[in-house]
């Protein structure tokens, strides 16, 4: 949108203006919310009520993925999800073995906000996550919510949407991802709003990307209203983020607290 002065505004008056239009992305996403689970990973284990740990697969995120004890550690009120070589396996192959929880058929939510305050400790080639999926839909026609995807050592973070509009029709309009920047050290609070008209996502409370319901003759734009649930996952490797420096290792991903939040209308 383009924006044109008449010669009467004056520079205080252009100031404000330009100062209302910062202001409106938070207007616009003012929903009230009630909040239904915290997660504060306290006692020593995971909690299988809620969650589960993510299985080996062959897409490129969960090529090392292990039920290994050495990946999880839960302690102090923090889950830490780790990174590492393999060198306690000697049955598995896989050179590296990574972490990560779900709530895949245990918790989901339709329209309602996801919060996870987390700290990253890097290595070259590790690909932290925390994203969502559909519970009852395949991929990429049931969409993908990426919250939080960081590569390597960098200062910033990825918050992307997945869909058979964005992947498969490659479509741009509007627009689906945005990189913002992060404390590269210390913790860091990674959010989605998933509502019936848009996607809102933010960091440390500022408002980063949102992805709208438009009106389209194309397929699968918005397949978002329907149960997703959760993953977090500490990953290494993969054709985006690169080869690991085993040197490097061992990568984590320490994660203080999840909120979810229902929306109430």
């Amino acid at each position: 949108m383009r924006i044109f002065f008449s010669p009467p505004v004056t520079m205080k008056k252009a100031t404000i203006l330009a100062l209302i239009l910062l202001l409106v992305p938070a207007a616009i996403t003012a929903q009230k919310y009630k909040l239904i689970w915290k997660e504060n990973f306290k006692g020593k284990e995971i909690n299988t009520e809620r969650w589960s740990k993510i299985p080996r697969g062959t897409s490129d995120w969960q090529n090392y993925m292990s039920h290994y004890d050495g990946c999880y550690d839960v302690s102090g009120g923090k889950l830490t999800l780790l990174g590492i070589t393999n060198e306690a396996l000697p049955g598995d192959t896989a050179p590296y073995l990574t972490g990560g929880v779900y709530t895949k058929g245990k918790f989901s939510i339709t329209h309602g906000k996801v919060e996870v305050k987390a700290r990253l400790i890097g290595a070259q080639g590790a690909w932290p996550a925390i994203w969502m999926l559909p519970e009852n839909h395949g991929w990429p026609d049931g969409g993908e919510i990426d919250i939080m995807e960081r590569l390597s050592h960098e200062a910033q973070a990825y918050q992307t949407v997945h869909s058979h509009y964005t992947y498969v029709l490659k479509e741009k309009h509007p627009k689906q991802s945005e990189c913002s920047p992060i404390k590269p050290d210390g913790y860091n609070v990674y959010a989605v709003e998933i509502l019936p008209d848009s996607l809102v996502f933010s960091i440390n409370g500022r408002h980063t990307l949102t992805y709208p319901r438009i009106e389209t003759h194309h397929r699968g734009q918005f397949p978002f209203g329907t149960p997703f649930y959760l993953l977090i996952d500490m990953q290494l490797g993969g054709q985006w983020v690169g080869k690991v420096n085993p040197d490097e290792l061992p990568a984590k991903m320490i994660v203080d607290w999840v909120k979810f939040y229902k929306m109430v209308e």
